[in-house]
This record gives C-alpha cells, structure tokens and sequence, in this order.
C-alpha cells in the first residue's frame, strides 16, 4: 500500500479528542485507530506490536546489525477539535498553481491571497478536503509515512538497529506524552513525524501554559443594581482589556511569545474564560504568567478580594533546554535530509509536540516534516509528493 492510500485509508477514522473527558484515551474513536494500526503492524511481521490500556500503540523491528543505535518514530493519532472531524471527504489535486477549488457547490476555496505560500506546491499531487472539515494530516500523515517506512524496512536488505515505533492518542489536548512508557518504548532517541513542509527540523518549541480565569459575580435586578451588582462577564472582558493587547497570536511571529483567549462563557453571577500562555524563552514566559497573577490582584483590589480566581498550570517547555547538549540527533536528520537532495531549515515550533514532553522525559526527540501545511482548518493539505519523500528520510535517518 502506498503512503497516500494509507493515509486517505487513516483519514476515515474520526479521532477529534476531547479535552474534556479525563479518560485516555480522551475518545473511543482512537482506540479504534489504535486497533487497526496495531493489526497493520503485525501484518507487516512486528510480532510484538501491541495497545497498552491507555489507547499507545507500540512495536519494534529488531536489529539486524550491531553497534547501531536504537531510534523511535512517533506519530499521534488524535486530530484537534479546532475544525470538524468527522465524514472527510478528501481528493487529491493535481496542483498548477493559482486557487484551488475545494467545494463548487458552496463556493469555497483555498485562496493564494490568503495562503501564498501554497503557490510553491505547483507541480506536486496535494490531498485537500471539501472545506467543510479539517483534513487530519496533522498527524495521519506522520502516522502513514512511519507505517509505510516500516513495510519498505521489513521488505528490504537495510542495515539498522532497534526500531521502536509509537503511535499516541490525545497529543493536541497536551496528553500525548503523558502515559508514554519511555522505558519500555526501549529507544535511545526519537523523532516526531508532526512537523510541516519538507526540509524543516524543529528542536524549538514554545513553553507552554494554561490558565482558567473565573470571576465570581453577584446578580440583581438592573433596575436597582447601582452599587449592589458585579457583573462577571464584564470583569472578564476587562481582565482581558488589561492584558499586553500585542501579546496575541494575530500580532506575533517566529519566536514571539503570547497569550491566547480560548473562550469565554458565563453570565452576571458566574464568569469562566479560558487562556493558553506560550513563549520561547523561559524568563517571557515566566513574565506572561506574571502579568495575570498582576491582573486578577488589581481586579479583587477593585472588587473584592476572591472576585477573580485564576488557576495556572505548566504544560510542557522549550525542548531545546534538553536537545542543545544532545544535537548529534538533530544533525543525524539534517545529514539524512542532505543526502535526499533536501534543504534542512530549523524552524521554531510556534506550538509544541509529543517530543517537547518526550525530551524532558530522558528520550530526545525532535520533530520532522510531514508535508502537510494549514493544519487544524478547513484548508488543510498534504503533498503526496512530500509524503513520499518523508518516508524515504525515514529510511535514510536508520542507516545512519
């Protein structure tokens, strides 16, 4: 099976998670995945592929030469909730430049004057839906290219080490790495499939928070409301007037940190709104949290003390802390991509993957390309052509 037919094949299988289901699997959908992948492998001859309780998938291909290293490929099977997941319709396109037509019946299209940069896909075949659902490349697209990697590995002579393959549940609820048995998984390092365009390699990656600010009102009639009413929405919408206003995703770039309001839902007497804190440097981050515990004191200054209750909690850091004294495994990839005829280009991860946890876990892991592009959108996309080629680094990375 091509890696294209695969991953039109993993694309059927609705797998959105839930971050509001405390289960890991986050949603049954995914162990459903898991299954399936799970038969693939041993089809393809790893005799110990196997699902732990949690909904991981792991499996390894044995050495077949000594004194190589053992190296791990890992790829999430959930997809984000940012866009609908359910009954894609996917089509590939073979792409000459210009707008692409996604869906002619209700006119939408995937427009250069907003995605310029797909103008340099001319020439390639790309894998788009019909606007009206995400596309799931993020990550089904790292999760065919390592199953494919593994048929070619298992049908040809190469000379490798240990491979430790794994497949996640609920990486974009920032779970991925939370069950993830390290030890077991028995690698000496790893990558990630869940990166973007070819050639790019990231070992940066945000630090990473949340934050749930809840405001405690108290509701009275409006018409004798005067100096007895506290209005919780507006407090929120003030809390967030007093935050850094170009500190948002729409203002910043490349490392730039920022705060993100996710939501925000309540009424007079009850107020929730919830944030992520990214930055890549440590001390801006630090600062970022800094300014909303500054905030919410300012707040219950001015209405009482206990009005506004902010919960802060650390997601995952900059990979980079772990990986600058480790960067023999970024250079093992870079080398690999040269050898292909590739370009590496290291880009800072403006959001976070399986590795960032993975690396602070005593397994180094960067992140690799997967050819895809507009991830958590409508307007998502693949390369079959990129796909092809990141199946081919794979193999390269192995021989090292």
């Amino acid at each position: 099976m091509t890696v294209y037919e695969r991953f039109l094949k993993y694309v059927s299988y609705p797998t959105t998670s839930d971050e509001n289901n405390e289960n890991c699997p986050s949603t049954e959908n995914q162990r459903v995945l898991a299954k399936e992948l799970c038969r693939e492998l041993l089809e393809l001859g790893l005799s110990d592929a196997r699902i732990d309780k949690s909904g991981y998938v792991y499996a390894t291909i044995p050495a077949n030469c000594e004194g190589m290293p053992s190296i791990g490929f890992i790829a999430h099977m959930d997809t984000a909730s940012d866009a609908p997941g359910e009954n894609i319709k996917p089509k590939i396109v073979d792409y000459k430049g210009g707008d692409i037509l996604l869906n002619e019946a209700e006119g939408i299209y995937l427009k250069l004057a907003d995605y310029p940069y797909v103008a340099d896909l001319a020439g390639q075949r790309l894998i788009v839906t019909d606007g009206t659902t995400l596309l799931g490349a993020d990550d089904k697209a790292g999760v065919a290219e390592i199953v494919t990697a593994v048929e070619k590995i298992m049908t040809s002579d190469i000379k490798h080490g240990k491979i430790c393959i794994g497949f996640t549940p609920d990486e974009e609820i920032g779970r991925g790495a939370d069950l993830f048995d390290v030890e077991g998984f028995g690698a000496d390092y790893a990558y990630t499939l869940d990166g973007g365009g070819l050639g790019e390699i990231e070992y940066e990656n945000f630090n990473a928070a949340s934050a749930l600010v809840k405001v405690h009102g108290r509701a009275i009639h409006p018409g004798s409301a005067k100096d007895k009413m506290i209005n919780a929405v507006r407090i929120a919408a003030e809390f967030d007037s007093m935050l850094t206003s170009d500190e948002i995703p729409e203002r910043t770039e490349g490392r730039e940190g920022f705060h993100h309001l996710l939501s925000l839902e309540g009424e007079t007497e009850e107020s929730v709104s919830k944030y992520i804190i990214r930055d890549h440097s440590k001390e801006k981050f630090a600062a970022i949290k800094a300014e909303f515990e500054s905030v919410v004191k300012a707040l219950n200054e001015k209405y009482g003390e206990g009005t506004v209750e902010l919960i802060l909690r650390d997601s995952y850091y900059n990979m980079i802390e772990v990986l600058e004294s480790k960067m023999f495994v970024v250079e093992r990839a870079t080398e690999a991509m040269k050898r292909l005829g590739m370009n590496p280009v290291s880009v800072p991860i403006r959001g976070g993957t399986d590795g960032a946890r993975l690396s602070f876990m005593g397994l180094p892991c960067p992140n690799l390309p997967t050819g895809g592009g507009n991830f958590h959108s409508r307007y998502e996309y693949v390369s079959i052509d990129a796909m092809e080629k990141c199946v081919d680094l794979v193999l390269e990375i192995i021989k090292g």
